[in-house]
């Protein structure tokens, strides 16, 4: 290989290099808004079931209204 060549190859290298870093970043990018993403989710789902556990727990007897028609 000659000189002009081995530059070429090197510019070449140099460049798939530049798009991979690009690339990565962008994936880097991605993954931290997918956690913000995943972090959100996850309060939501604890915010209702603590919502749904407040709202499920059975009342002894003695303090559950009577139907109407009683």
């Amino acid at each position: 290989m000659n000189k002009e060549e081995l530059e070429e190859r090197l510019i070449n290298i140099e460049t798939a290099l530049a798009c991979q870093e690009k690339t990565v970043d962008e994936l880097n990018q991605v993954i931290i808004e997918q956690g913000r993403l995943i972090d959100r989710l996850k309060a939501q789902v604890q915010y209702l079931l603590d919502n749904m556990e407040r709202e499920a727990v059975v009342k002894p007897l003695s303090e559950e209204v009577p139907p109407p028609h009683y």
